[in-house]
C-alpha cells in the first residue's frame, strides 16, 4: 500500500467532531460490495495504452457514488472533492500525488454506465447478493409509482420539452417527467423489482414488472385496482390476494368499514415510502438531471441498489451460487 503524502493527513486540529457526511460515508464504505460492482464494470472500462492512463475504477466509481448521495452535477462534484476532504478520503484521491478526476471524466464514466446498463446490474447484483446472504422474499408484495418532474419550459436551445418525457394529473395538479414504479417486500421493505416509465403511463400498466410471482398478498394503492390488473394478477401470481385499498366511486362513498380496512393496509403500504424518502427527499432525486429516460433509469437502478444496502444494513459476506 502506497505511504500517503501530507496532503492526506488529518487528524490534527485541536477541536472537531465526526459530521453527519462522514459518518454516512464511513457507513456505505462497509456496506457498498466495490469489488463486485468493480467486476461489473471493468469489462467496458478503458485499459491502459498508448493514450491517456484511465483513472482508477474504483475511484470513478466511489465519486459517481458521491455525485448521486448528494445530488452533485459533474462539476459541482469535482469542486467538491476540491473543498471537502472527507469525500477525499472517501474517494481515495491524494492531492500529493493526483488532481481530482475532473468533470469531463465523471461524464465519461457515466456516459459509461449508461451505454451498458450497468446500473441495472448492480441493482441485479445487490438482490443476487442479499439472497445469498439469507433473505427470504416473504409472500407479500407493495407496489407503488412515483413522479420524477422534468423542466416543462421550451426556453432551451432546441425550444422543446423532453420528447420522452410526458404530462400526468394527479388530483388537481398537472405533472410534467417521468414515473420509478417499485416492487417491495412488505416483510423486509427492500426493493425486489422496480422499472421506469414515461409520467403518463398508468401505475397499473407496470405491475407486471413489479411481481416476482411467488407472492400471496398484493398490496397497492388504489391505482392498482380493477378488473385487468386483478387479471395480471392471477395469472402473474394465481396465488396471491388481492390487498389493495378500496376506492370511491361517484355517488358510492367508502363506508366506515371499508375506510378502516384501507387503513390497515396502508400501514403496510407504508414500507414503500422508506424506498422513495432517500431517493427523492435525501439523496435529491425529486427532478431529473438528464435528458431521456435510459440515462435517468440508469440512475435510479444504482441508487436502489444502495438503497437496499443501507436498509439492509450490515455488509454482503454471502457467497452467490454459479448458475
Amino acid at each position: 500500500m502506497k505511504q500517503n503524502t501530507f496532503a492526506m493527513l488529518q487528524g490534527f486540529e485541536a477541536h472537531g467532531r465526526a459530521t453527519r457526511k462522514a459518518a454516512f460515508l464511513d457507513r456505505m464504505e462497509v456496506l457498498v460490495p466495490w469489488a463486485e460492482f468493480c467486476a461489473l464494470i471493468e469489462p467496458h472500462y478503458p485499459k491502459a495504452g498508448d493514450g491517456r492512463p484511465p483513472r482508477d475504477l474504483e475511484t470513478m466509481l466511489r465519486m459517481y457514488f458521491v455525485a448521486n448521495w448528494f445530488n452533485l452535477a459533474d462539476e459541482a462534484c469535482e469542486e467538491a472533492l476540491y473543498d471537502v476532504p472527507v469525500f477525499r478520503t472517501f474517494c481515495r484521491v491524494d492531492l500529493g500525488r493526483e488532481c481530482v478526476p475532473d468533470a469531463t471524466t465523471l461524464l465519461n464514466f457515466r456516459h459509461l454506465l449508461e451505454r451498458h446498463q450497468l446500473g441495472l446490474a448492480m441493482f441485479a447484483k445487490v438482490g443476487e447478493r442479499l439472497l445469498a446472504d439469507g433473505l427470504k422474499l416473504s409472500g407479500g408484495t407493495i407496489v407503488d409509482a412515483t413522479i420524477i418532474a422534468a423542466p416543462s419550459s421550451t426556453k432551451n436551445a432546441g425550444q422543446a420539452r423532453d420528447p420522452q418525457m410526458r404530462q400526468t394529473k394527479k388530483g388537481n395538479q398537472w405533472y410534467f417527467g417521468m414515473k420509478v414504479h417499485i416492487g417491495v417486500d412488505s416483510a423486509s421493505g427492500l426493493v425486489h423489482s422496480a422499472s421506469v416509465t414515461a409520467a403518463n403511463v398508468h401505475d397499473s400498466q407496470a405491475l407486471p414488472d413489479l411481481l416476482h410471482g411467488q407472492e400471496t398478498r398484493l398490496y397497492g394503492d388504489s391505482a392498482y385496482r380493477g378488473k385487468k390488473p386483478r387479471a395480471q394478477l392471477k395469472a402473474l401470481a394465481p396465488a396471491a390476494h388481492d390487498f389493495t385499498n378500496r376506492r370511491a366511486y361517484k355517488n358510492r362513498p367508502l363506508t366506515e368499514a371499508d375506510r378502516q380496512t384501507n387503513r390497515r393496509k396502508s400501514a403496510v403500504r407504508a414500507k414503500v415510502e422508506h424506498v422513495f424518502r432517500p431517493l427523492k427527499t435525501l439523496w435529491g432525486f425529486a427532478k431529473v438531471r438528464y435528458r431521456g429516460l435510459a440515462k435517468n433509469a440508469n440512475r435510479v437502478f444504482a441508487m436502489l441498489a444502495l438503497i437496499n444496502l443501507c436498509k439492509w444494513g450490515r455488509p454482503l459476506k454471502g457467497a452467490v451460487r454459479p448458475a
